[in-house]
């Protein structure tokens, strides 16, 4: 049962404060309320920017890193101490299956944690000795410093993972946080404003406000001269519009943006794998992720096998309420979002695709036919130039096609303006090597999918993003460094 409240709270300068303006939280899984939200206005926007501020003149600019390293521990702590309720809150806001959320949102929540918590404990800067003109000694060596003021814009896809995955190393490199969540996953991110007040954190090093992007709470906060960097994972055109404001004050920016991802599998696959490992990578979460493949290519020689096989496996997917044993997909995260993939649905057949399964609305005859739910597609016939191939949709949807040689595949997974990721299928290990070196993208998977350390660097090209977060990568966004050269 869910443990969210009815109202959720804005959180500013270790205060939990409503506002007179709400929003509703609506289940995507059968269409109730689930609770009102404050909606932060400038004012409150404000006041939360200079409450992180005054942070960095208070005790938490004193701590070492060590000591950050512990309240990141005790907050990990935390939100295992209240393991279920977060489980719980994001079913709730985003219907997916209750074991994904407990393996993967609510788990990741807590080893990002432990992750940075870690990293930072372990972190030095470089060092260097030099001989000067004179013939004196100079040693040069960089200390890692914080920003100040981070923005914070998360996304409703994976709302606690990626919250966690910019909150974590923000704290651990000593800034201070205005966090806004999306407005249609607000309540694993309230939740863990609770446990980090329970944590002893000084006041105003983090903020929650709840609000929306243009003319409201994401605007204002991107928008505010005391903002020292922001990180957005979300759409491309609002990374673009983000990024017009940031470059007033030359503020640094991280954004993780979308994605028409590629899965490339070659005749020599361990096809069995290969075809989990695409279904995987193609509905997973309803498609709603930014690494999904929404466009599979085929080696010909196996083509019509793969297609047939990843049709049964789509068709053999449980889609349902989040707790049912053996759900595989539940609910879109809303109504709204469903009808913009619905719309590809029917440009796809006016593009002239052949739909192999799915592109409808299951019918339940209970409450869920008042959710979000849409059944997993899968196109073929289409022109790589079709809208449908150029545009993320966002919904559990691949088309496949065939290709025949390797440099025709690597062209045509490259013809995108977007650069995420790309899963590519192969027993031939020179093969694996030599392709992945050439798809624009930030990540390439071989023989697996969403599978990385996270020690290691993760951001886009193109339309997908600017930057690199993970590990060290991390650590240098969220900090400045700065260069100290002694002759003694």
């Amino acid at each position: 049962m869910s443990t969210i409240a009815p109202q959720l709270l804005n959180y500013v300068g270790g205060e939990f404060l409503a506002t007179e303006q709400t929003f509703p939280n609506i289940s995507p899984i059968d269409g109730r309320l689930l609770s009102q939200v404050c909606e932060a206005d400038e004012a409150l926007v404000g006041r939360a920017v200079s409450a992180a501020k005054a942070a960095q003149s208070g005790p938490w600019a004193r701590t070492s890193a060590s000591e950050r390293a512990d309240v990141l521990m005790r907050i990990a702590a935390g939100i295992e101490r209240r393991f279920e309720e977060f489980v719980a809150a994001e079913v709730a806001d985003t219907g997916r299956p209750v074991e994904q959320a407990r393996r993967l949102d609510i788990a990741r929540g807590v080893h990002n944690f432990r992750t940075f918590a870690e990293l930072i404990r372990q972190s030095g800067g470089d060092y260097f000795e030099m001989r000067a003109p004179d013939g004196s000694d100079v040693f040069s060596y960089s200390v890692r410093k914080p920003h100040g003021v981070v923005a914070i814009i998360s996304p409703w896809n994976l709302p606690m993972l990626l919250l966690t995955w910019k909150v974590a190393p923000a704290l651990a490199c000593g800034n201070s946080v205005v966090v806004k969540p999306s407005e249609e996953s607000p309540s694993t991110a309230t939740l863990l404003a609770e446990v980090i007040h329970d944590a002893g954190l000084p006041e105003g090093v983090f903020n929650l406000i709840h609000g929306f992007g243009p003319g409201s709470a994401g605007e204002f906060l991107t928008k505010h001269p005391d903002v020292d960097a922001i990180t957005f994972t979300g759409e491309s055109r609002t990374g673009s519009e983000i990024m017009k404001v940031a470059a007033e004050g030359v503020r640094d920016v991280s954004f993780e943006l979308g994605g028409k991802n590629a899965a490339v599998v070659f005749a020599d696959c361990d096809f069995e794998a290969a075809v989990a490992g695409v279904a995987r990578s193609s509905f997973t979460n309803a498609g709603q992720v930014c690494l999904c493949s929404e466009r599979v290519y085929v080696e010909r020689p196996i083509f019509e096998r793969f297609v047939a096989a990843l049709k049964e496996k789509a068709e053999g997917l449980k889609i349902g309420y989040p707790d049912e044993p053996g759900i595989d997909m539940g609910s879109m995260i809303s109504r709204q979002h469903r009808e913009k993939v619905l719309s590809y649905f029917e440009l796809a057949r006016e593009e002239g695709a052949t739909v192999v399964t799915g592109g409808e609305v299951p019918t339940f005859g209970d409450a869920r036919d008042q959710g979000a739910y849409v059944r997993p597609t899968i196109w073929t016939g289409l022109a790589d130039d079709a809208r449908c191939v150029q545009e993320e949709v966002f919904g559990p949807v691949c088309h496949i096609a065939p290709f025949d040689r390797e440099d025709e595949v690597i062209e045509r997974v490259n013809n995108t303006v977007y650069g995420l990721a790309t899963a590519l299928w192969t027993q031939d290990l020179g093969r694996a090597h030599r392709v992945s070196r050439q798809f624009h993208v930030g990540m390439v998977w071989v023989n697996t999918w969403f599978l990385r350390d996270l020690r290691t660097p993760f951001g886009g090209a193109r339309l997908s993003g600017l930057g690199r977060e993970g590990g060290r990568h991390s650590l240098d966004f969220y900090s400045e460094l700065t260069t100290i050269c002694v002759n003694p």
